[in-house]
């Protein structure tokens, strides 16, 4: 079962021992999705935010 997260501060921390961050992009929103060996994270953010987010990312980023 996804968890979904609500800071971002411990989006990236998580991003840290994830696998990979999968990038969907809908119209106003884009979500991210970090797998970590057990567990599915989400998280929901404007567009220029996941911009600066990705920079950030330590993971593979794959965009769906």
């Amino acid at each position: 079962m996804p968890k979904e997260i609500f800071d971002e501060k411990q989006f990236i921390e998580l991003s840290e021992r994830a696998i990979h961050c999968r990038v969907k992009r809908l119209k106003d929103v884009v979500k991210l999705k970090l797998r970590t060996k057990k567990t599915l994270y989400t998280y929901k953010v404007d567009p220029p935010t996941a911009e600066r987010l990705l920079s950030n990312l330590n993971c593979d980023i794959i965009e769906l």
